[in-house]
């Protein structure tokens, strides 16, 4: 499985990306402003879209893809909708708040109801999927919104992202006894910051350290989520801590192959 990185960041500024991350140029996982680096080609190519939660830094891309490659996927000699992959509340919440004909046009009846440029397919956790040659397991998260994470089998191993996350015992119960090539998990605050973090149910350093005592010490840990401006507190705070295990923050424009 090749994996791009395009967006990593907590939040906006000069060379920040909010998360997305683009699996064989077909599945993209979270879909924040990282996705506007990309061509038009590699926007019509993309088949779905799995979301993690309805947090607008994770979702907005989604109405701007569906305008762009509407017009192309309409000239294909076989149409085929954007198949957006969530929780039932996190697709009612595009419903509600995206795709209202207030905030932006209802791409899910666009451009007519019988074929809509954006197909919304509800999943659950626990549920696997088959997409575009790829097995995908759907995690649980624990943030204030209902939220999941995703398992994507690869040779290598399983790539497994929490999404947004606080601290979170079933995750790492599901995960017992697999073999993980990379785990990515969120760190958004510093320790200067843990109330904060507590209360929005995101990772400090300092939790994401009690997190990883239960998971396998061999696995490559990637953080991301870290707020612009907060990289080197993040980062260096953890170094203080002495997880004894393969870590380093993604950035965008990483690539892997597993």
């Amino acid at each position: 499985m090749d994996l791009r990185v395009l967006g990593c960041s907590g939040s906006i500024a000069k060379d920040n990306r909010t998360t997305s991350f683009l699996l064989n140029d077909r599945v993209l996982v979270d879909a924040g402003t990282g996705v506007g680096d990309l061509s038009l080609d590699e926007l019509a190519a993309i088949d779905h879209v799995l979301l993690s939660h309805s947090h607008l830094d994770h979702v907005l891309g989604i109405p701007l893809i569906a305008d762009s490659i509407m017009r192309r996927r309409l000239a294909e000699p076989v149409f085929r909708s954007l198949r957006v992959h969530a929780l039932p509340a996190t697709l009612e919440a595009l419903r509600r708040h995206l795709f209202n004909n207030v905030i932006w046009p209802d791409f899910t009846r666009l451009p007519t109801p019988g074929q809509a440029i954006v197909e919304l397919v509800p999943v659950e956790v626990g549920q696997r999927l088959d997409l575009a040659g790829l097995h995908i397991e759907v995690l649980p998260a624990a943030h204030t919104v209902p939220a999941c994470g995703f398992a994507v089998d690869t040779p290598s191993g399983w790539w497994v992202y929490t999404g947004d996350t606080g601290p979170n015992p079933p995750l790492w119960q599901r995960l017992r006894g697999r073999r993980v090539a990379q785990l990515v998990i969120e760190t958004a605050f510093s320790d200067d910051e843990r109330a904060l973090a507590e209360m929005s149910r995101h990772h400090c350093p300092s939790s994401l350290a009690q997190e990883l005592v239960q998971f396998d010490a061999e696995t490559r840990v990637a953080i991301t989520h870290i707020k612009p401006g907060e990289m080197a507190a993040v980062t260096g705070q953890i170094a203080a801590l002495g997880i004894d295990r393969p870590l380093f923050a993604l950035a965008r424009g990483d690539r892997f192959s597993f």
